[in-house]
């Protein structure tokens, strides 16, 4: 445990690692309690990026795209909502893949944008991607 009491004849090299481990197991919990707190109420003005990802999307990746009227595109073809979700499956299952591009107009309503992400992974589709344009002045 802690001590050996075994008679030593010289200064021993062993650490006592007991109180390392309550000292780490108290951080851990302290740790863990504080970081849910750290983010929330929080108001920040989020930075624009000058390059994330470069997305070279093909016809093999199943893109969706929303128009400033609502309309919904799956590649170049036009569905309803309620189709939607069907025909983006079977493209997953075609194309073999499980990421959905999302490429909305910008004029859009963000909860336009938020409900849609909801329905989609309702539904099933986890890995979406928000498809974005470099903006004017960040490009290097």
């Amino acid at each position: 445990m802690g001590f050996d009491f075994k008679k030593q004849k010289g200064p021993s090299a062993e650490i006592n690692v007991t109180p390392l481990v309550d000292v780490m197991l108290v951080l851990l919990v302290i740790f863990m309690i504080s970081a849910p707190l750290m983010f929330s109420g929080i108001k920040l003005d989020l930075p624009k990026t000058r390059k994330v990802n470069n997305i070279q999307l093909t016809q093999e990746q199943v893109i969706l795209s929303i128009s400033r009227a609502g309309e919904f595109f799956i590649g170049k073809e036009k569905f309803l909502k309620k189709e939607m979700i069907k025909v983006i499956q079977d493209k997953f299952s075609s194309n073999k893949t499980d990421v959905l591009y999302v490429r909305a107009d910008y004029s859009l309503d963000y909860g336009v944008v938020a409900k849609l992400i909801s329905t989609l992974k309702r539904s099933g589709i986890a890995k979406i991607a928000l498809v974005t344009e470099i903006e004017k002045g960040y490009d290097k």
